[in-house]
Order: C-alpha cells, then structure tokens, then sequence
C-alpha cells in the first residue's frame, strides 16, 4: 500500500480525537473499519503511531513526527482546493453555496429562503450525524459553512480557521414519548416519571449520549438504553417501546408527544461555522435565513412555542 492524502487524514484526525471511535465518528466510517486501515498505514510505515490506554489513543514518538508533517501538508492541499474551486467558479461565472448542517426543522425553510433569495446559486446540502465531520469540511474548503449543534457539557474540537456565529446559545432538549403515555398527560415532564422507560440514543451523533447519559445519572436514574438511529426511535416511541430526547422544534403526531423535560436538564448550542474572515455578503445573508428559518420552525411545535412564551422569547 502506498502512503495517500487519505491517509494523512486518517491520522491527523485520530491525533486530533484521542480515540479511535472518535475519530471514526468525525471520519463518517466505523471504528472496526478505521482499526484495519491504521494498521495498514503502520505496516507501510514500518512502525506503530499509536499506543492505545485507557484515556484512549497516544502518539508515539513516530506518530509525532508524522502527525506535525502531515498537517501542514494538509493545510496546503485544503488551502489549493479552496482557491481552486474559487478561480474556476470565476471563470465558468457558476455560483454554487456548499452548505451542511445535522439534523433540523429549520433546514428546508432555509432552503426555501435560499432559494428565493439567490435564484441564480445553486445550492448544495450536506446532511450528517457528525458535527465534527461538517467542520472539517468547511475547514478544508468542502464546504461554505455548517450548521451544526453542541451538547451541553460535550464541547466539539473546532479546528482552527473558523469563525462561529451563535444562532442559539441554549437550545433546551424536549423528551418524545407515546401519546398514550401517562406522563403525556402533563405539560412538563419529570425524569422520575420516565424512570421505567427504555431510552434510545443516537451514539453516532456527537455527544449525544454523554450528556443524556450525564442527566439520567444526575436525576439518579439508571434506565435500559436502546441505541440506534432516530428514524426507527420515531416508531418506537410510538408503540410505547422507548422514549428520547428531541428538539423542541419538533412537531406532535397523532401517536406522539413532545413535551419540555423538567427544569431543563439538558441544552444544546447552535451555531454556524464559516472559514474565518468570510462571514459577510452571501454568506452573512445565508445566516439570516437561517435564523428567520428557525424561529418559523419553533413557532410550529405548540410545546416550544408555549416554553418561549414563558420566559418572554420571541
């Protein structure tokens, strides 16, 4: 095997993590999949770059070395493809807006917006479980910017070159449960009531089950967890098999309920990532959308809205 750009990556970005399933999360692979490749990359290079311990992965001395010349290098690569692309869109006269974003009820009112507003761009959407993986790319000039949310009490590594632009400095994390639930019945729902239940989490979603896992243990709950992806959460939260946490712009079904959880135990930040210095014209433009996006989606979800008003925001 001959040493890729790829390659590169792939350590930088186990360096970077401090754990192989962390930096197989912000790769988009799975960790058995990124163990096979680093031992390849070892073979080549006639050494071990990482020892593994209990706090997770340690650069040998060889993996220093190779990790401090990989970087720049990478920088290099990232910085000739950004300008690449730039001079061939001048040339060609296309515009295009490359955005990302994790899940939320505000995209396809920013998509809309988008559209309205710059009919002649095309845009592009990237959709992913990992907020790690969108700023990377926007680092490296995949992307124009990201939209992507932080846990509470699980910071997200920014890599260095971007600007944030807070759209929410806490967003709360509403629960959904079977409409016929008993804890349904009420506006605001206690952990303690939700003490019986099976949660499900999504553990490929960054940080996501560190800080539900921090606020069941805060409550004094140790529940039966599920992990697996929230489309299937959705049909089981229905028949009564699991509850979940969700955000509070999502809407109520005829067999669901969203409901605020108590005091807030747990928040998320959302914000936008844009390459430093670029956040003005299009892109500042594309922001505002986004924001108008998100507040429209609020005002649909009767239990966000009602939360709001409480507390006398928008």
């Amino acid at each position: 095997m001959d040493l890729e750009v790829r390659h590169l990556r792939v350590v930088c970005a186990i360096a970077d993590a401090g754990s192989l399933h962390g930096a197989a999360r912000a790769l988009g692979t799975s960790q058995p999949a990124l163990t096979t490749q680093l031992r390849r990359i070892e073979n080549t290079l006639g050494g071990r770059l990482f020892t593994r311990e209990r706090t997770g992965c340690v650069p040998t001395a060889l993996g220093q070395g190779v990790v401090g010349r990989a970087r720049p290098l990478l920088a290099s690569l990232s910085a000739l493809v950004t300008e690449t692309r730039a001079a061939a869109a001048r040339t060609t006269g296309g515009e295009r807006l490359r955005i990302g974003s994790t899940a939320s009820r505000a995209i396809p009112g920013w998509l809309r917006r988008l559209r309205e507003r710059l009919p002649s761009t095309e845009t592009e959407l990237q959709v992913a479980v990992s907020a790690t993986a969108l700023l990377r790319r926007v680092a490296s000039g995949e992307l124009d910017m990201a939209f992507v949310h932080e846990v509470e009490g699980c910071p997200l590594r920014v890599p260095p070159g971007l600007d944030i632009r807070t759209l929410v400095e806490r967003e709360p994390q509403f629960v959904c449960l079977a409409v016929e639930h008993p804890a349904a019945r009420h506006p605001v729902v206690d952990l303690a009531d939700l003490a019986a239940d099976q949660w499900m989490v999504d553990p490929s979603v960054d940080g996501e089950w560190e800080g539900l896992r921090r606020v069941l243990n805060a409550a004094g709950l140790n529940p039966r967890v599920l992990h697996g992806d929230y489309l299937t959460a959705a049909g089981l939260v229905a028949t009564g098999e699991v509850v979940t946490l969700c955000q509070p712009t999502s809407r109520p079904r005829p067999d669901l309920a969203v409901r605020p959880l108590r005091n807030d135990p747990l928040g998320v930040r959302l914000f936008l990532a844009v390459r430093s210095g670029e956040y003005r014209g299009e892109l500042a433009g594309a922001g505002a959308d986004l924001e108008a996006s998100y507040w429209e989606a609020a005002s649909h979800s009767p239990a966000y809205r009602d939360w709001l008003e409480e507390r006398g925001r928008r």
